[in-house]
């Protein structure tokens, strides 16, 4: 669906631009080929151990395999319709063709003999020569799976610039004779996959948690300076040592001679021996070899950026530079020359986090060692936003709140040091983990913080929803250009910034539903325990549906050790939907009581303020599909009666408050009518998912029941999974 959806997009584009601005001004700005694709499949191991460095090897050959295995059937297609007669078309140039420096193909692709009907027909013979280099490419990434390594044919395309620029010789060619219908048909088509996807498809993001670069450095100082023990040094002194060390001479490594990981390290003197390690931190040492040889074997492009996941210290970034130091992704030559082919993006995830950004983005970027390498790779520091953990951790209020805020904090440090940046979005599929419209939130972010450009994730059974065929593929895809347009429009235009008064108010609105909501997260007893009680949590977890396992630590049921999608996968099974809205109500209420002269205040801002307004509209879906009469149910299978009442009171009072508080704001009578779509959608689904939710507590009983013997409650477990796999196609954003 994507490769249909794509040149679709552009042709939408390049009409709206016609429409608008006249052919001819069109004719001079051409659009070019700015959407990119990337993927955390196989490259996220942050809590996953099947995330091998060999999946991430199968993932990115995967990758290539199927994107060159497009562009060849494309070829030959297109070997169907360009099938112009040098005698017919006597202007078709054949030194433009370049067809010339092709003839070392020609027995390879026609035979000894030639093909005498090819020979007349120039575009057919360049296309046929095209396919077969794509086949020499093709055969290679294929041999690379088994093989690991291998020197690409000669014959094949070296990369996939050159490739483009067949395809340019062949449109200018068309273009030259008139043939500006079939220029701008499939071929264009194919040109504009093919900027868009190269030989590798998409951008592999690797992802791991911080604490396993602390742990891989730590071993190998100890190894190469017994007695140095990296981990009693201050943040400070853990900074200074690893830019002394990635300052000093690292050659580049010839990744095509190594077939395997943890090749011999060698960086000036520092030889470690891989054997003496954990297995954990050879798996983190390979990971980087793996980027090193691939990057050298498929494409310089197939890696995006590599994510730290709980960055707390600017340290967590200067480690995962050293690793890559080692495994010669960057560092410095011989000569002292900088170079850098990794992209290093640190992850703020948790309120704490978010508060610290400031704090570690000065460090890094006032490192001179780091920003001489950041230069030599773009100059661009991309950081990464989490809006699920910092949501779990502190509620929705505190955590769009503190997103918002940080991204402000970004601009100012990048901007006052002469750093480009890209912040990269998080998002999940439901409001909790930063889901909505996706036109609609690039709007409510901070003026000035969309530079052109932005990164976000589309995740679980969004990519489905959205995706799965091209005609909503394109809708979204043309939703997302629009929303970077305006969300970018503040450098060709004045975009006055939101009213110094919203954001005050915001600031103590947010600050009073972060307590409401560590009042019950945090600080009621029981809570937790309720938590596992009420909602399928557990259940959840015997699925084979998730990247990750539900839990950080097992065995520990905190708050802090399920994940973000499992936790709000629970409240959204069971109805509560508490993550997206819980404390918004009692705050606007006590902001109201507290400042009962600006009567208007808040409906103005609803009104006024996008990031204000794509707030309660959030909220108002997951009103929407809360249900807390069917929760109450739920709290039934808590066995402590004296903890279920006083929790889902909690629960059910700050809902119909926060219902209450966001019609009177949004100056509406009707959930309905803040989003009608929205809305009539949920009303009729309602019908269909309550009979699925009565079901699900029956089997959860059931399966639950002590009395019963272990192959009795088994036989309820195949059929709750699937009333949880329901509720979820009903709610559609459940995680």
């Amino acid at each position: 669906s994507i490769f249909g959806a794509v040149p679709t997009v552009y042709r939408y584009l390049e009409k709206a631009v016609n429409t608008n601005f006249g052919r001819d001004l069109a004719q001079q700005v051409q659009v070019p080929s700015f959407l990119r694709f990337g993927s955390w499949i196989g490259g996220d191991r942050d809590g996953n151990p099947y995330v091998t460095p060999e999946t991430t090897e199968n993932a990115v050959g995967m990758a290539a395999e199927m994107i060159l295995d497009e562009y060849i059937q494309r070829t030959f297609a297109l070997g169907r319709t360009l099938t112009h007669s040098i005698s017919l078309c006597p202007n078709i140039c054949i030194h433009q063709l370049a067809l010339e420096n092709d003839q070392r193909f020609i027995d390879a692709v026609f035979g000894s003999e030639g093909d005498e009907h090819f020979e007349d027909e120039p575009y057919r013979s360049k296309l046929r020569i095209m396919q077969y280099r794509l086949g020499l490419n093709l055969a290679y990434v294929r041999k690379l799976q088994s093989e690991h390594s291998g020197d690409l044919p000669s014959e094949a395309y070296a990369n996939a610039n050159e490739f483009i620029a067949d395809l340019y010789r062949i449109r200018d060619s068309l273009l030259e004779n008139n043939d500006e219908l079939l220029a701008n048909a499939d071929l264009k088509d194919l040109i504009r996959l093919a900027e868009t996807f190269g030989f590798h498809l998409f951008q592999l993001d690797i992802r791991q948690e911080s604490t396993r670069h602390t742990e891989a450095v730590a071993e190998i100082l100890d190894q190469i300076e017994p007695g140095l023990n990296y981990l009693d040094h201050s943040e400070e002194e853990r900074i200074s040592l690893l830019a002394e060390r990635i300052q000093r001479p690292s050659p580049r490594p010839d990744a095509a001679k190594s077939n395997g990981c943890l090749r011999i390290n060698n960086v000036w003197g520092e030889r470690i021996k891989a054997d003496d390690l954990t297995p954990e931190t050879q798996q983190t040492l390979c990971v980087f070899e793996v980027m090193q040889r691939m990057r050298h074997n498929v494409s310089p492009d197939a890696f995006g950026a590599y994510v730290i996941s709980m960055t707390h210290t600017a340290s967590h970034v200067m480690e995962v530079l050293y690793l890559a130091h080692r495994s010669g992704l960057a560092g410095f030559d011989a000569k002292g020359q900088p170079y850098c082919n990794i992209r290093i993006s640190p992850l703020f995830e948790t309120i704490e986090d978010l508060e610290h950004i400031e704090q570690v983005l000065t460090l890094l970027l006032d490192n001179a060692v780091y920003r001489e390498l950041l230069a030599v790779s773009g100059n661009l520091q991309e950081v990464m936003l989490g809006y699920s953990d910092s949501c779990k951790d502190g509620g929705v209020l505190a955590s769009v709140w503190n997103l918002y805020q940080a991204q402000l904090k970004v601009l100012e440090l990048t901007q006052q040091r002469g750093v480009e940046f890209r912040l990269f979005h998080g998002r999940g599929g439901t409001v909790a983990r930063g889901g909505g419209p996706t036109h609609e939130s690039m709007l409510s972010l901070p003026v000035g913080t969309v530079l052109g450009q932005i990164k976000f994730t589309e995740q679980g059974e969004v990519l489905s929803s959205k995706y799965s065929n091209t005609e909503t593929a394109v809708y979204e895809l043309v939703m997302g250009a629009t929303g970077l347009m305006k969300a970018t429009r503040h450098r060709v235009m004045d975009v006055p910034r939101p009213n110094p008064e919203f954001e005050h108010a915001m600031a103590e609105i947010a600050q009073i539903g972060e307590q409401g909501y560590r009042k019950l997260t945090d600080a009621t007893p029981g809570f937790i325990p309720y938590f596992y009680e009420a909602t399928p949590v557990r259940e959840i977890g015997l699925m084979n549906i998730g990247s990750r396992p539900s839990h950080r630590k097992q065995g520990d049921i905190s708050k802090y050790s399920v994940r973000a999608i499992a936790w709000v996968f629970g409240w959204a099974q069971a109805r509560h939907t508490l993550p997206a809205w819980y404390g918004i109500g009692s705050a606007l209420q006590q902001w109201q009581a507290k400042h009962p002269e600006e009567k208007n205040c808040l409906h103005t801002m609803f009104k006024e303020w996008p990031f204000f307004h794509s707030l309660l509209r959030n909220t108002q879906m997951s009103l929407t599909k809360g249900e807390m009469h069917i929760a109450r149910e739920y709290a039934e299978l808590v066995k402590d009666r004296a903890i279920a009442d006083e929790v889902y009171g909690m629960i059910s009072t700050e809902y119909a408050t926060t219902l209450r508080e966001v019609l009177r704001v949004s100056g509406m009578s009707d959930l309905v009518e803040i989003d009608p779509v929205l809305g009539t959608s949920m009303q009729r689904r309602n019908p269909y998912l309550d009979p699925l939710n009565h079901i699900q507590i029956t089997l959860l009983k059931r399966y639950r029941d002590d009395s019963l013997s272990d192959a009795e409650r088994e036989k309820w477990l195949v059929p709750l999974l699937r009333s949880i796999n329901a509720i979820a196609a009903g709610m559609r954003n459940t995680g």
